[in-house]
């Protein structure tokens, strides 16, 4: 056989063999479209009974209960450190010493000034006493003894002003030395040897000491809008930025008046007591906290897509609803979590997918119900006002429409919307 007539019979089978599979492909494409097609419209989820917890999200601080700054009374350079960063330390143990030398000197002065003061004292006392037996002899006016009077007093109140210089300048002494206030560890640590601490109108800080670090408080910002829901002892879960994964049980301890305002934002603080026996968390760490503030047990619930979901052929006035529906069923996000949706209006639809009457076919049933909190997944249902929802009852919460699914399902959905599935 001629070699070009065989290249030619070999594009030939090679094109027919191509043609062949792609009719198959489209002939698969629309068969497996024409069953999404006639299968079922909508996603549905199971009406159920169960718990729904409402929440306030904020976030704080951790800290110590109690943290003590200790500072230095007077102006000097340090000359020792007996404690370091995480030191333990006990109450009336030396952390750090000034050089005492110019407080030495000070004290050594002021003696001085007692002795002095305290001879003068004598010698005004003698003159007194003489002056006092030459007037009883009418040897003197007794203008001269009234000033011999006056000297001795004198004397007397400047002795006791010298030895009242003489106990501050003991007391400075005595400054020099910075002692612990209580037991606890050192968190912080801010002057080093040789440097000079300068104490004037207030006193700078040397260290920062925790009392226990087993027992933790939270200072959290809850917003004005649900500072109404939190109470004293409500549960508390959070989680920090060094352990993503553990969670953290707490309980609140104080809900404080001192409101801040920030960029016109009001919130108020909230103490959270936490127990940390194994020292895991750290004063200063952020603390992402969630409040419970309500729940409700063994309660009939629908999804919260249910409560936005309106069928695709009611328009006009059923879509503004439908929106206003959509809003309350999200309860916000973070701290709108836990705000009652019943009395913001006189009830909700959702849509129940039902047999018709012939049996064959599914049709959406309206049912009108009144909402209670919600936990941002599922709401509480408080009451059927039209209508029947029981346990078990699938109810729509979307389209089950094939880009719907391609959307949900294929990584590459957002750059293949609109095509078809092979």
């Amino acid at each position: 056989m001629d070699p070009l007539e065989n290249n030619h019979t070999q594009r030939r089978y090679l094109t027919i063999a191509i043609v062949v599979v792609v009719g198959v492909l489209i002939g698969m494409f629309f068969l497996r479209r024409g069953k999404d097609e006639g299968g079922e419209q909508y996603k549905t989820e199971a009406v159920d009974r169960g718990n729904v917890s409402a929440t306030v999200g904020a976030t704080g601080t951790l800290s110590a209960v109690t943290t003590v700054q200790v500072g230095s009374q007077v102006s000097g350079i340090i000359s020792q450190l007996y404690a370091d960063f995480n030191s333990q330390v006990k109450k009336g143990q030396v952390l750090a010493e000034l050089d005492p030398t110019p407080f030495l000197q000070a004290v050594e002065q002021r003696q001085a000034e007692v002795t002095r003061s305290q001879v003068e004292v004598a010698n005004a006392q003698m003159t007194y006493g003489r002056q006092k037996r030459l007037a009883a002899s009418g040897l003197i006016a007794q203008s001269e003894l009234d000033a011999a009077k006056a000297a001795y007093d004198s004397a007397r109140a400047q002795l006791s002003l010298s030895q009242a210089s003489l106990r501050q300048a003991k007391t400075n002494l005595g400054y020099t030395k910075i002692y612990s206030p209580i037991d606890g560890q050192v968190v912080d640590r801010q002057y080093d040897i040789g440097q000079t601490v300068a104490a004037s109108f207030s006193a700078p800080t040397l260290f920062t000491i925790a009392q226990d670090l087993t027992k933790m408080q939270v200072q959290a910002d809850v917003d004005q809008s649900d500072i109404g829901q939190v109470k004293v002892s409500q549960p508390v879960r959070f989680t920090v930025d060094a352990y993503p994964d553990r969670e953290f049980r707490a309980q609140i301890s104080q809900v404080r008046l001192n409101a801040t305002v920030n960029q016109n934002v009001i919130t108020y603080p909230v103490i959270i007591s936490v127990d940390n026996p194994d020292l895991t968390l750290r004063p200063s760490m952020t603390a992402n906290v969630t409040i419970q503030v309500d729940t409700v047990r063994d309660v009939l619930r629908v999804p919260n897509a249910a409560l936005r979901f309106k069928p695709p052929t009611e328009e006009g006035e059923q879509g503004q609803r439908g929106a206003r529906s959509a809003s309350a069923a999200r309860g916000g996000s973070g701290s709108g979590s836990g705000r009652r949706a019943g009395g913001r209006q006189a009830g909700q639809t959702v849509y129940v997918l039902a047999k018709s009457e012939n049996g064959k076919e599914s049709e959406l049933r309206p049912v009108r119900i009144k909402t209670g909190i919600t936990d941002g997944r599922n709401t509480e249902v408080t009451q059927v006002l039209q209508g029947t929802l029981n346990p078990g009852d699938p109810v729509v919460t979307g389209l089950a429409t094939l880009k719907v699914e391609q959307t949900g399902n294929s990584p590459l959905a957002g750059g293949r919307r609109g095509m078809g599935r092979f």
